[in-house]
């Protein structure tokens, strides 16, 4: 293993996460471009750990998100930078937004779970769309007749909406922090989402399910 000083370190391991289009963790760093030098994943973490810093109050910016680390610009520039796009993003209906917002909170959810939270059916078309998204994907199947199909968040959609867990999503009472989360992905009308009303504490859903019983 050859040594590094720490001008080299810092330069390689920047180099790396400007050309790759993805984030990377410090593991897949000290497994891939720093493969023949002697340097621990502490030392790396470091590295980062100033690189952050160094970028803080630039345009560009060093973030930690669930699969690693990216550079990014500031949201605060995105309405500006956006005429540099010629292809808008893609824009997500307030059902699509929901039903994902549904699972975010409620995961591992079948897609009945997510009728009965929202109150209407949903189209196969929104689960496959974010499913080719890759922000959701089946984790399993649930135990009743049938076995439904357990859907779950993915790391991308942690990755799209700069959180590093699933503990970082706001609390539901939160509405502006909801709002400001999921309009990152651009609704595509201009009724705002209510999701502090759509989806239900884990409690109040039982309750409501209890009640349907009993007065059945």
């Amino acid at each position: 293993m050859k040594p590094i000083n720490p001008i080299q370190l810092k330069q390689l391991i920047e180099a790396s996460l400007f050309v790759l289009a993805k984030p990377l963790s410090v593991k897949a760093i000290k497994e891939t471009v720093l493969a023949d030098f002697s340097v621990s994943r502490t030392r790396i973490q470091e590295t980062l750990d100033e690189l952050q810093q160094d970028y803080q109050e630039r345009g560009v910016q060093l973030v930690k998100v669930a699969s690693g680390y990216r550079f990014q610009t500031q949201e605060i520039l995105s309405a500006y930078l956006q005429p540099l796009w010629q292809d808008k993003s893609p824009k997500y209906s307030r059902a699509t937004l929901e039903t994902l917002a549904v699972i975010a909170y409620r995961q591992p959810v079948t897609r009945g779970d997510i009728e009965y939270i929202r109150g209407v059916a949903i189209s196969s078309n929104i689960i496959k769309s974010l499913a080719d998204r890759q922000w959701i994907k089946v984790v399993g199947h649930k135990e009743v007749p049938g076995k439904p199909a357990l859907y779950a968040t993915t790391p991308a959609f942690l990755d799209y909406f700069n959180l590093t867990k699933l503990a970082d999503l706001p609390a539901l009472t939160d509405a502006d922090s909801l709002h400001a989360l999921f309009e990152k992905a651009q609704l595509s009308m201009d009724s705002p989402l209510k999701l502090d009303e759509i989806v239900k504490p884990a409690n109040t859903i039982e309750l409501d399910q209890q009640d349907a019983a009993v007065n059945n």
